[in-house]
């Protein structure tokens, strides 16, 4: 099939891959002059409506999904009764190739890949959507390094019914959930298990169950205990190798309750990986997603406080309402301490010293999109952060006068300084806002006068800084 023509536009160059339901080419669309992944449904399937609607519901599924770790839908069709969907072409090698090649991954390589990973798949559940295949190869990488999750084959809505939903087992063993390799009903704790697998692998070099057929390695995840990441990985931080063991519980309950708690414990995780000066997390076995018992705390003896006490303490609160309200503008309605809240909208990145003087200009408007899961981010230097600075630029609207601007970030210990500007595209000459070392949410006070544009400049990076959500006030 390599050289033949599909759809009219997309001419088959090489296989990329080649699963059980299909195979992946690269092609390259002569309508857009570029190269895209296309996938085929194989033939001995195209006579079964079961699969033929599993496919087409693939690309229903995944085309709802626009996130930058996710790997986009571009097109579907048919041609002579074969299915296709076309998807961007992601240069670069999987996850599992990855860990094959270099074997156990740095901890910290780990907490940003599987943040990534994380808060993909919390991305598609809120949309309705698991995905019940996570494994590595299923997670490419892109020329940055970066992951994107793809092959939604089985994925299936959350509020699906039929016959496909139980009694049927799908995945690939090595991550199979232990109902899942039951024949069970699945849902969103399904996934928390296999992304569980791929942390395990990704930490240790191997997966947790081996065995020589699918039958065997789905029974042990079934009924074999869960294996210590800490006996093949002793460096592996506490609090880490305790959320892997609690995504892989036999029993769906006893895992995070769903994605976006993985994620919080991720970032815990990556935080307490930062507070170290060398590099290396506190060692203290916490974990929130675990639902533990509170310990009953004994009764302490009720002590007097005397009447006059409780009169000055009630004067003092008195006090301090009357300043908040009286003192520091809380007569008008929307402002704290005089500052009212201000619209600023991402309008554009800036990378004057890079190849095109663009950083991810597709991502700028994730950071004031209002939603926390969503972000702009730099490129990844590996090789160290060479240039003077990089940053992205807000709109505040003509005639409007900042007096701060906050950063939110999940990759805290970036450096960073305000300026602003007459144009989006620069220059920025004028410093508004000295610069700071950000952490998860960075206030910078705006001084000097009102300007359209401002510019979060960043100075200094490890290897990538990403920008969660930029707000203002005026």
């Amino acid at each position: 099939m390599v050289g033949e023509l599909i759809g009219e536009r997309y001419e088959l160059k090489d296989v990329v891959g080649t699963g059980g339901m299909s195979t992946v080419y690269r092609a390259y669309d002569s309508l857009l002059e570029r190269h895209v992944a296309l996938k085929i449904l194989h033939d001995r399937f195209t006579d079964d409506d079961e699969y033929v609607e599993r496919f087409r519901h693939e690309a229903r599924a995944v085309a709802q999904l626009s996130h930058p770790n996710i790997v986009t839908v571009i097109d579907r069709g048919e041609q002579d009764g074969r299915q296709f969907i076309v998807f961007e072409l992601v240069a670069g090698e999987n996850l599992k190739e990855l860990v094959e090649r270099t074997g156990p991954l740095p901890v910290r390589r780990v907490l940003e890949l599987g943040l990534d990973i994380a808060r993909a798949l919390a991305f598609a559940h809120a949309s309705g959507l698991i995905h019940r295949d996570v494994k590595p190869q299923n997670v490419l990488l892109d020329g940055e390094g970066q992951p994107k999750v793809t092959d939604f084959g089985i994925a299936r809505s959350l509020d699906a019914v039929g016959h496909t939903q139980t009694g049927t087992v799908l995945g690939t063993s090595h991550y199979i959930a232990p109902e899942q390799a039951r024949g069970q009903r699945v849902d969103k704790q399904t996934d928390v298990y296999s992304f569980g697998v791929v942390l395990f692998e990704l930490l240790t070099g191997a997966v947790p169950y081996a065995g020589d057929n699918f039958l065997t390695v789905a029974m042990r995840h079934v009924n074999d205990p869960v294996p210590s990441v800490l006996e093949r990985r002793p460096d592996c931080p506490l609090r880490l190798a305790s959320l892997v063991e609690a995504a892989l519980a036999k029993e769906p309950h006893e895992r995070p309750q769903d994605m976006e708690a993985v994620v919080a414990e991720l970032e815990a995780c990556l935080a307490g990986l930062d507070a170290k000066p060398d590099g290396e997390a506190t060692m203290i076995r916490r974990s929130p997603v675990l639902k533990e018992p509170r310990p009953r705390r004994a009764r302490a003896a009720r002590r007097r406080v005397p009447l006059a006490a409780i009169l000055i303490g009630l004067v003092v609160i008195a006090v301090v309402v009357a300043a908040l309200v009286f003192g520091l503008g809380g007569d008008e309605q929307g402002k704290v301490g005089g500052d009212s809240v201000a619209s600023v909208s991402a309008v554009a990145s800036y990378d004057p010293q890079g190849d095109d003087g663009t950083e991810h200009p597709e991502l700028v408007t994730a950071a004031t999109d209002g939603n926390p899961s969503t972000y702009w981010a730099t490129s990844t230097y590996y090789d160290g952060f060479d240039k003077d600075g990089v940053g992205i630029v807000v709109d505040a609207g003509d005639g409007t006068s900042l007096s701060s601007l906050t950063v939110t970030t999940r990759t805290p210990g970036f450096t960073a300084e305000i300026r602003s500007g007459s144009s989006q595209g620069g220059p920025f000459d004028v410093v508004v806002s000295p610069s700071q070392t950000v952490g998860a949410s960075t206030t910078f006070p705006v001084d000097g006068d009102s300007a359209r544009y401002y510019l979060v400049w960043i100075t200094s990076l490890d290897r990538r800084a990403r920008i969660d959500e930029v707000t203002a006030n005026g």
